[in-house]
């Protein structure tokens, strides 16, 4: 089962509510088209910052090796492990570029794949709501309700069992 974490778009200039269809579900996880082939995923997801800072690392790395005499095998397997960082890390980068745009996180979502996550997603997003004229990412923000009753609050209580040497 994949997380993902679900970003929303500022609104446009004649938007009073953020369009769904522009929602970005950003899979948390290693992307393999990110390690194979880092700057095309990059201009993929106009990811231009990022790609800027690649290269200067990447060229860098490759000049500073040459100079240190560093042979052909060595440059390759650094430049490896760049691109093994950049598919560990692809999804933070992409959580970077959505935050500098000014996308707001408004939760996560779990699911087999991504239409199973959007599903779920939407259908708490839209469930949420208690007016249908609210638009969902302010009705997610409210308080939730109050829940099931919970005994009494004891601060030396850690982890699961509800009193001190209780059990499951």
């Amino acid at each position: 089962m994949s997380i993902y974490t679900v970003h929303e778009p500022p609104l446009r200039a004649a938007e009073a509510l953020p369009d769904p269809a522009r929602i970005a579900f950003v899979r948390d996880g290693f992307y393999f088209w990110a390690f194979l082939l880092p700057p095309l995923w990059m201009l993929r997801y106009g990811m231009w910052l990022v790609l800027l800072i690649y290269v200067v690392i990447a060229l860098g790395l490759e000049n500073a090796m040459h100079y240190a005499g560093v042979d052909a095998g060595g440059v390759l397997i650094a430049e490896l492990l760049i691109s093994l960082l950049i598919g560990i890390e692809a999804s933070t980068l992409r959580r970077f570029t959505l935050a500098r745009r000014g996308w707001k996180n408004v939760g996560i979502a779990s699911g087999h794949d991504l239409e199973d996550a959007e599903r779920r997603f939407f259908n708490t997003w839209v469930g949420s709501a208690p007016d249908k004229r609210v638009a969902p990412s302010l009705a997610a923000q409210t308080p939730p309700g109050p829940s099931a009753p919970r005994g009494p609050h004891t601060p030396d209580v850690i982890g699961l069992f509800p009193e001190p040497g209780g059990q499951l």
